[in-house]
């Protein structure tokens, strides 16, 4: 019978763990916010010739928090575009770039006074 309960108790402390692990995968949907930009690189011979952002999704936000996001997404896509899946010889690849922030870090973007 002991060894019947030994089973039963690992099973439940399996159960909870992996439960505790879900829970925990998606509490960040709680304290953070998840911001939609596009944007634009041009190839040319190869190389990259200009990044330039087209879109910050962003209906809560003020526009110097906009500005701030869209900064953020000017150097995410000059990182991606030294990724070989995101390279072209010739013509303009559009990126969406996802940003996600915390929302008290969000909400420290500020105007200076």
């Amino acid at each position: 019978m002991s060894c019947f309960l030994r089973k039963y108790q690992l099973l439940c402390l399996i159960v909870f763990l992996l439960n505790s692990i879900a829970l925990s995968a998606q509490s960040y949907k709680k304290d953070s916010l998840q911001i939609k930009s596009y944007t634009l690189i041009e190839y040319r011979n190869n190389e990259v010739k200009d990044i330039k952002l087209t879109k910050v999704l962003c209906d809560y936000c003020t526009e110097l928090q906009k500005e701030a996001v869209g900064v953020e997404a000017l150097r995410r896509a000059k990182y991606e575009s030294y990724d070989p899946e995101n390279r072209l010889k010739e013509g303009d690849k559009k990126l969406a770039i996802y940003i996600r922030i915390a929302k008290k870090d969000f909400a420290a973007i500020k105007e200076e006074e």
